[in-house]
This record gives C-alpha cells, sequence and structure tokens, in this order.
C-alpha cells in the first residue's frame, strides 16, 4: 500500500501498524519520514528512584519507535502501575553502572513472540571505569535512567537521567539532558531547551545556537589613503545578532610587519548596517603605558565599515580619526579594542 488515512469511510478497519504509522505526524520527527524523536513525555513519570535495594519506575507516557523497520511507526506506550525491581549487589572491588529501559515488545513486528511494555533492568559489569549497559540492538525501546552503584562499601547508589530521552508533540520544545546534547538537529528551525545552559537552543543546519550565541568574525583593516595591512599583527572579534540588534567586540594587537597606511582607518563590520542614523560604540587604544579613549562610529554611509575617533593630544577639545599617526604613533604592541552596537539590514 503506498498511502492511507485514519479515519476513512464508515468502518474503523485499519491495522495496528496503520495507527502507528498515523500518529508518527503528531510527534516530533526522526530521521525518516515515518519515524519519529521517541522519548518520555516531559514533566512527571516514568521517574526512577532507588531505595535500598528497590529500583521503582513511576507510571508515565512515553513515545517508543519501532527498532523493525523505519516504516513501523511509534508506540504510544504508557505505565499505568509502579514497576519494581531488585537491584543487584555491588561488587567488591568495583563500581558499576546500571541501565533502566522502557521496552516494547510486539511479535507482529519483531517475531518475539510476546506484546507487552515494560521497564527493564540491565545490571552492568562492574570495572574500574566501568562501562553504561545499551539497548540492545533491534529492541525497541528508550532509556529511562542510568544507576552508578559504587563497589560495596563505597555509599549509596545514584540515578542519573543523563542520557534519558525526551519527546514533544510536532514542533514542540523537548528538554534535552547533557548526555544526549551532541545528537544533530533534524531541520532547521528545530527547538529544543538544553538544560545545561538553561535556554532554548535552534537547529541553523549545521549547529545548536541560542539568541545572544557570539561568532567569530575576522574584520578587514583598511585606511583611507590605502597601504594599510594587517601583516603580522592579529585581529579578532565576535558578534551576536538579538532580533534585529547586533552586538559587536573585538581586538586589534599591531605586529612588527602591520602597515598603518595613510589616512583615517576603517574595520569591516560583520553583517549590513540598515539605513538610517549613525550609531556609536566606544575603543580603547593602549600604547607606549597609555590608554587613549575613543568612539567607534557606525555609519551606514560607510559602506559597511565602521571608523573610529579619538581624543587628540594635541588639544584638550579637539578630537581627530584614528590613523597610523592620530592619537599617537602606532607601534608593535599597541592595542586596539572596540564595542559598538548597531542596528543590522
Amino acid at each position: 500500500m503506498t498511502g492511507y488515512a485514519i479515519p476513512i469511510g464508515g468502518g474503523l478497519t485499519f491495522t495496528a501498524r496503520q495507527d502507528r504509522q498515523s500518529g508518527t505526524g503528531l510527534m516530533t520527527p526522526g530521521a525518516t519520514g515515518l519515524q519519529v524523536t521517541p522519548g518520555v513525555r516531559p514533566g512527571p513519570g516514568l521517574d526512577v528512584t532507588v531505595v535500598g535495594s528497590t529500583i521503582t519506575v513511576t507510571p508515565g507516557a512515553a513515545a517508543v519507535q519501532s527498532a523493525s523497520s523505519a516504516v513501523a511507526g511509534a508506540y504510544r506506550a504508557f505505565l499505568d502501575a509502579n514497576f519494581t525491581a531488585t537491584l543487584t549487589a555491588a561488587d567488591a572491588s568495583n563500581p558499576r553502572v546500571d541501565l533502566v529501559y522502557l521496552r516494547v515488545r510486539d511479535t507482529d513486528e519483531d517475531g518475539s513472540g510476546a506484546r507487552d511494555c515494560t521497564p527493564v533492568y540491565v545490571t552492568g559489569t562492574p570495572a574500574a571505569s566501568p562501562i553504561t549497559p545499551t539497548i540492545p540492538g533491534g529492541a525497541s525501546g528508550i532509556v529511562l535512567a542510568t544507576i552508578s552503584v559504587p563497589k560495596s562499601g563505597g555509599g549509596a547508589p545514584t540515578v542519573s537521567y543523563a542520557g534519558r530521552q525526551i519527546t514533544a508533540a510536532a514542533g514542540g520544545i523537548p528538554p534535552v539532558n547533557s548526555g544526549l546534547l551532541s545528537v544533530p538537529g533534524l531541520y532547521v528551525g528545530q527547538a529544543r531547551y538544553n538544560v545545561v545552559r538553561g535556554c532554548p537552543e535552534y537547529w541553523n543546519g549545521s549547529a545548536w545556537t541560542a539568541q545572544g550565541d557570539s561568532t567569530s568574525f575576522t574584520p578587514v583593516f583598511t585606511s583611507l589613503g590605502g597601504g594599510a595591512a594587517i601583516g603580522n599583527g592579529v585581529i579578532t572579534s565576535r558578534w551576536t545578532r538579538i532580533g534585529g540588534q547586533v552586538f559587536w567586540g573585538g581586538q586589534f594587537t599591531i605586529g612588527s610587519t602591520t602597515a598603518g597606511g595613510t589616512g583615517l582607518w576603517f574595520i569591516s563590520m560583520p553583517v549590513p548596517q540598515a539605513a538610517g542614523f549613525t550609531r556609536l560604540g566606544n575603543f580603547n587604544l593602549i600604547a607606549g603605558g597609555n590608554n587613549y579613549v575613543g568612539t567607534v562610529s557606525c555609519n551606514p554611509a560607510d559602506g559597511g565599515k565602521a571608523t573610529l575617533i579619538a581624543k587628540s593630544p594635541f588639544s584638550n577639545v579637539s578630537a581627530d580619526a584614528v590613523s597610523a599617526i592620530v592619537p599617537v604613533p602606532m607601534a608593535a604592541g599597541n592595542v586596539l579594542i572596540w564595542n559598538a552596537s548597531f542596528e543590522a539590514a
């Protein structure tokens, strides 16, 4: 069959697989068209605790992707009563890490001979640097928690949700724990909440980024009369954009082969500036033990280049554009530091 929709017609006649397939359209997508991002529903449910030697998993709901086929759909799984298991006794010499996962068996898909959904407790192997067990290949399941079990006499076991999978409805924002932060996004604009950073992040096609994250940018250094060159100097900057507002800062360390050229200096800006009016920032020039303070001018008429205006040392009222000789002759080791904000085009 090439397609189906539920419900169709007066009689509700469809298979369990077709029911799962139709439900995938309501969940966060997975690697292929009929797969989903599996995990526990956000909020309480399927919580794992260890008291003494008793492991308890509380009632809750989850989405479990079928591991049998990419087109088999996802199971809307749940536990409606506490599940308990007995923690394996601690090893005398080494710690270990145990795994608790939620497993779905469906003999129509996996040939297991069973149709059930239940948590599974897997005892890890004791070792000086223990390895966390994984869900067996071919099994349909999601990680609920890991349990770190110290060697005998080393303290109480501890539960970690670092590898716990959380899912959400299509377009939703699932919280992501530390163990899954490296998993790439599936589409541009996909959102998640980074529990470690405490902020929303969005997939831009190659990385997860949050509003306010900085991006590296190497400015182009030129002068009005020409002849400017960075040489063995070092110029770096970083910028971020929040809405239409760009915040930009950088540092230029003059090298022994840096050429200042003639006339005022220009430093290229990271993104085009909106037309309208000039925005001003600030800069400091550290030279010869002195700290000269000035203004960064971001003028749309300058064609995407920032200029620097410094107080002239020759008068207490005059100011001039920064160049190879203003406010003082440039020398290796001088450092120019600037910060500015402007409206992006």
